[in-house]
């Protein structure tokens, strides 16, 4: 079982997920004593959720585009417009 106490909580919640999302238990101190334990919501005989690649999806949408400061602007510009319509 791991353990993190409050602080952690607040300030390194995406590594505590994850270890959630693997499959562990963690034990939640406050003040040097257990306060809670988080526990995986789905049943531990269950596969963890799958990573998502982000890089991999922005290649494969974008390819190697690059895009120019005034793209990014007129894209910015545009969808302020959308917005107020």
């Amino acid at each position: 079982m791991k353990t993190a106490n409050v602080a952690d909580l607040r300030n390194n919640f995406k590594t505590i997920a994850a270890w959630i999302n693997d499959g562990e238990t963690v034990a939640i101190k406050k003040r040097g004593k257990l306060f809670a334990t988080l526990n995986p919501a789905r049943g531990m005989d269950e596969p963890p959720m799958p990573k998502i690649d982000f890089a991999a999806q922005l290649k494969k949408i974008w390819g190697d585009k690059v895009f120019t400061d005034e793209e990014i602007r007129e894209m910015k510009e545009a969808e302020l417009e959308g917005q107020e319509g």
